[in-house]
């Protein structure tokens, strides 16, 4: 009966944890040697998150455009034709399966042991799968004029509704997650 009661615990609790979306995992990197003060404007590359196959900007392409405009003037960029930054994205979209096994009550066939001796709890275990979309925006900043990477960052999670639901205020979010992490200003 005890023995029941932690299982039954441990699967309650970790059904609750595994529908609890985590916080995206957001990296980021720059280069050390580049002088970002004199970086003043920025332009989104022309083919920045179109699709590789279609060759088109998608609605998702459109508000993350929309959502680095304004992450970059907020921190005093101004666009240009010919601009000393520029700007590229990828969006994807994966499924993901996530395999985990828990200790399960011992079978049926053994339960004649109920009336002499518990049995060893590891003898089954049950195998779930979740199946799950995962998205990774990448953002990449480039200095135009060596054509070289100079701030990067990625940000990953588990989508927690269909990629279309709020998808300008979930683009908007994601961007600004990642600009968190890019510390710099334009120059004067």
């Amino acid at each position: 009966m005890f023995f029941r009661a932690i299982v039954s615990s441990l699967a309650a609790m970790l059904v609750l944890i595994g529908c609890a979306a985590p916080q995206p995992k957001v990296q980021s990197n720059f280069d050390r040697n580049v002088d970002f003060s004199a970086f003043r404007t920025y332009e989104i590359m022309e083919t920045a998150g179109q699709r590789q196959d279609g060759g088109y900007d998608t609605l998702a392409g459109q508000y993350i455009r929309n959502a680095i405009h304004r992450e970059m003037l907020s921190r005093g960029y101004v666009r240009a034709a010919q601009p000393d930054l520029w700007v590229n994205f990828s969006l994807t979209v994966q499924s993901v399966q996530e395999v985990t096994q828990v200790p399960s009550a011992a079978p049926p066939a053994y339960g004649y042991r109920g009336r002499y001796y518990r049995p060893w709890p590891a003898y089954t275990y049950d195998t779930w799968v979740r199946e799950y979309d995962e998205g990774t925006l990448l953002i990449d900043l480039v200095a135009a004029e060596r054509m070289q990477l100079v701030w990067e960052a990625a940000g990953t999670g588990r989508l927690s509704q269909p990629l279309t639901e709020n998808l300008e205020a979930r683009a908007d979010n994601a961007v600004n997650l990642l600009f968190q992490r890019y510390p710099f200003r334009a120059g004067p």
